[in-house]
């Protein structure tokens, strides 16, 4: 079975008028998506922002949180936070890992690939899968179209589709390897 991998594009992603632009790393992001992560067997939580501030940000909360002090403290989340990896652009994630299989997810309509192929997919490979999640609204043409897979979304009961990424994370994590 190939191993998983994650990364959180900040950018390039939209905002809402469809202009490219970078968004802020946050706290909540960090700790639910790393917490996820390990409940799920993700190899490695990437997050991916090219602006300094934000990299020393979150570096500070990741730092934080890979302590003595924090693992004495709250051992579960300390264990998390050790699969996150600070990257400034996607091609340094791709350039960690070996030929991944790059699966790109989105709200957007677009997307075809079932949960129940993609199931079988990485069970069958022996290749990493790297699945991309954006932020702001959404990932740029140009990142989707590294993809070699694009998730069918997640949609509710209604038209509107505006989950948070740390849900929309945790629900595909929940349908390809939950038990």
């Amino acid at each position: 079975m190939g191993k998983v991998y994650v990364a959180l594009i900040h950018h390039p992603v939209y905002n809402k008028r469809k202009e490219i632009v970078s968004t802020c790393i946050t706290g909540f992001d960090l700790h639910d998506i790393a917490r996820s992560a390990l409940t799920f067997g993700v190899s490695k939580y990437f997050v991916v922002n090219p602006m300094d501030a934000q990299i020393e940000f979150a570096d500070r909360i990741v730092n934080c949180w890979k302590s003595e002090e924090s693992f004495t403290h709250n051992w579960t989340r300390a264990e998390a936070f050790k699969l996150i990896e600070l990257k400034r652009g996607l091609d340094e994630v791709v350039a960690t890992l070996k030929n991944p299989i790059i699966v790109a997810t989105s709200a957007r309509k677009e997307g075809s690939f079932s949960y129940n192929k993609l199931k079988e997919k990485i069970k069958k490979s022996k290749r990493p899968f790297l699945f991309l999640f954006g932020t702001g609204w959404g990932m740029t043409d140009e990142v989707m179209a590294r993809a070699e897979i694009v998730l069918k979304p997640i949609c509710g009961k209604g038209s509107y589709n505006h989950l948070s990424v740390r849900s929309a994370f945790a629900i595909i994590m929940d349908r390809l390897f939950g038990s």
